[in-house]
């Protein structure tokens, strides 16, 4: 019984220290050290190469470059680069229409991650920026991003990812809405800190320099490329004027079916980056890595599991009215995201449902995508989720 009780207290205050906790020390440490005013000169203005990899984009890809040649910076010094990745629509027909734009294409299919080395050799910028096809950038998106780059110990900056929430959204656009608002919050505190750990691959930039080549089978190109930089002594920024948005999901089955080939790459990303959970070799980039991302990667999930099996056993064996409590509860939060289930299915819209629905599907992909890549079934070909 004690040892059933001490398993269900640890596994609390690991999901409380993950989800909340965490981010709650990040905000008063950052809140009682010393406010540090940063000068960024404004004429400052590096070369710069925007690359966007893409796969069937025809719907999106003319919106997208017309989007790109908008964008606030000197033409002389910007680059555009759009690379089609075994493309079997016309999205390298319509991208060759336009003379400003440097159009690569390949007929097979490799990959993101090989799609973004091979545009890599035609880059002469000092700084590369990555971003999705399906995502508009604010007019000063890129200035906002390179201003970073005036200090040294910068090596990578990423922006803000955003996602249009119409008023009557549906479980996916709700629930990946209310999640991104919290994500940009921790990302803030971490790089207010020192540095992210991770960042959004819809709108990523590096020092030309410090990009290194990925494995073609790479599933989280932004996060191993970050924190390949990370690991190498350099900081990664995040500046939330810089802003990627994009529609949510379709429905809660693309949005899952995005989610687990994240947690698919998550579990790889784990497996190669060993020297980051060397607390001896980067002491403030494992407690960040291990709080921000692994702790929500594989504690989390397992944590959540173990205490309702725990807290039933509980309240069998014994009368205590707090586990009693906490065992409706956790009954009534997982009583909810079952009717959110039901609610999108119906195409019915109550939003305070589909809050838990998306917690437990975030929760439920970190096990299929453990499967996935145990199994090696996950594919490096990414496949364009359906957008609302």
């Amino acid at each position: 019984m004690y040892c059933i009780e001490t398993i269900f207290w640890i596994g609390l205050g690991i999901i409380a220290y993950s989800y909340l906790g965490y981010g709650l020390i990040l905000w008063l440490f950052n809140k009682l050290k010393p406010a540090k005013k940063q000068h960024f000169n404004s004429s400052y203005e590096p070369t710069v190469a925007l690359i966007v990899p893409c796969f069937n984009e025809a719907g999106y890809i003319e919106e997208k470059i017309k989007n790109s040649l908008a964008l606030n910076y000197p033409i002389e010094k910007l680059q555009l680069i759009f690379i089609s990745d075994g493309s079997s629509d016309e999205t390298p027909n319509i991208i060759q229409q336009y003379n400003q734009v440097m159009a690569l294409h390949e007929s097979a299919r490799r990959g993101k991650a090989a799609a973004m080395n091979r545009a890599m050799q035609y880059v002469n910028a000092e700084i590369v920026v990555f971003c999705d096809a399906n995502t508009h950038l604010n007019a000063n998106a890129l200035k906002e991003m390179v201003k970073h780059y005036q200090f040294a110990d910068v090596g990578a900056v990423t922006g803000e990812k955003r996602i249009a929430v119409k008023h009557k959204e549906n479980a996916s656009g709700a629930g990946e809405g209310i999640y991104w608002k919290y994500e940009s919050f921790l990302k803030q505190m971490d790089s207010d800190f020192y540095t992210i750990v991770g960042a959004a691959g819809e709108l990523m930039s590096y020092r030309t320099n410090l990009y290194k080549p990925l494995p073609e089978d790479t599933l989280l190109d932004d996060l191993m490329q970050s924190m390949g930089i990370v690991l190498s002594g350099y900081r990664v920024i995040y500046e939330k004027e810089a802003c990627a948005s994009e529609t949510a999901s379709a429905n809660v089955e693309e949005e899952l079916k995005r989610k687990v080939r994240i947690a698919a790459g998550a579990w790889q990303s784990m497996f190669r980056l060993k020297s980051a959970f060397n607390p001896f070799l980067h002491p403030k980039v494992f407690f960040l890595f291990f709080s921000h991302r692994v702790s929500r990667w594989t504690l989390a999930p397992l944590c959540l599991l173990l205490v309702f099996v725990c807290n039933a056993l509980l309240v069998i064996q014994q009368t205590d009215l707090l586990f009693t409590v906490l065992m409706t509860l956790q009954v009534v939060f997982y009583a909810f995201a079952l009717l959110g289930w039901y609610m999108e299915n119906k195409q019915i819209k109550v939003k305070v449902l589909f809050v838990p629905y998306y917690f437990f599907i975030m929760n439920l992909c970190m096990y299929l995508g453990f499967i996935k890549y145990i199994s090696g079934k996950q594919s490096a070909n990414w496949e364009r989720a359906k957008r609302a």
